[in-house]
């Protein structure tokens, strides 16, 4: 793994246990020689991530679209900065750079980004493993709507567990250097719909 993409908030949250996570995450993948892909934003828990990780002597690569970096919210200090023109561009790209993804805490358009990337494994379009950073069980409401999709049968079982959930940063890489990708459903079949 040379580089995990890191889905996460714009914001720093409400709790310090936050911060807190996205800095272990900075420190784990720096610590490891491992570059982050992210976001781009000097801004709450993405600002945090690349703060660490550059601190620390590693990678940090942003991927931002060009109106968020002419507001100024683009950090300016990162190893490598590519400015695209669309939100599209910019998940593209940062999946293209990328050996697995996590989610931390964050709003919509982290858990859009990760649930994109979960969808293209479904699909078959990439074998990368993908996981969430659950602190202060902020990810288990989703988790157990998730398990509730599951059992109703719009979402495979195999799909489900593909994605992993952890409270610890160094757990959740271990457990991607064991990943397996789940099979690609070739075809629907009708009578099991």
């Amino acid at each position: 793994m040379r580089r995990v993409c890191v889905f996460c908030g714009a914001s720093a949250g409400n709790d310090p246990a936050y911060a807190a996570l996205a800095r272990s995450v900075g420190q784990g993948l720096a610590r490891r020689g491992i570059g982050v892909v992210y976001g781009g934003g000097r801004v709450g828990l993405m600002g945090v991530v690349a703060d660490e990780v550059l601190r620390l002597g590693g990678r940090a690569v942003g991927v931002i679209p060009r109106p968020l970096w002419q507001r100024e919210v683009g950090h300016t200090a990162l190893s490598e900065i590519r400015i695209v023109e669309t939100m599209h561009e910019r998940k593209a790209m940062m999946a293209d750079l990328s050996d697995a993804f996590i989610a931390l805490p964050g709003g919509l358009g982290t858990i859009e980004e990760i649930f994109e990337i979960w969808t293209w494994a479904q699909l078959g379009m990439h074998a990368k493993p993908l996981g969430f950073l659950n602190v202060l069980d902020y990810y288990t409401p989703l988790m157990a709507f998730l398990d509730h999709a599951a059992g109703e049968r719009f979402i495979r079982e195999e799909i489900r567990r593909a994605a992993m959930v952890d409270e610890s940063a160094a757990a959740l890489l271990r457990r991607f250097t064991e990943y397996v990708p789940p099979p690609v459903a070739h075809w629907i079949d009708r009578e099991k719909t």
